[in-house]
């Protein structure tokens, strides 16, 4: 089945010292099962990405690097997604719209969703959303 990811958790992926083996596990699991993500997964990841470079997480020209690696993954850009559920989720659990947009994704198409955002992830859960990753058991 696939599942919803956030940019949290392509910064896991990306950045070496964010790595942990369950992140690295819904990695694997993304090749053989694909992912869907807003269309502002790409602007997130590449604004983290870009924060990473400049505070020298990774040398220079990693940002456009790593970008070119993540959109190599079976990743779909899933569009914008319903604006009443995500001001309802948003204003339910107190999450931004990035965050409340992820997940009205993964409620509108009845998927897990792979985060590392702690507050994403127990929405998520009140929700009935499956989450995905190192915070799968918390």
């Amino acid at each position: 089945m696939t599942f919803v990811v956030d940019a949290s958790m392509a910064a896991a992926w990306m950045l070496p010292d964010d790595r942990s083996a369950p992140a690295c596990d819904v990695l694997v699991r993304l090749i053989r099962e694909p992912g869907r993500a807003p269309s502002l997964f790409w602007h997130e990841a590449r604004s983290l990405f870009l924060k990473a470079e400049r505070r020298g997480r990774f040398p220079s020209g990693g940002a456009a690097a790593f970008m070119q690696r993540l959109w190599r993954l079976p990743i779909e850009d899933a569009g914008a997604g319903a604006g009443a559920a995500v001001f309802a989720l948003a204003l339910a659990h107190g999450l931004s719209s990035y965050d409340a947009t992820y997940l009205a994704r993964a409620l509108a198409e009845q998927r897990p969703i792979a985060t590392l955002d702690m507050k994403l992830a127990d929405a998520a859960r009140a929700e009935g959303v499956v989450v995905l990753g190192p915070l799968e058991s918390r």
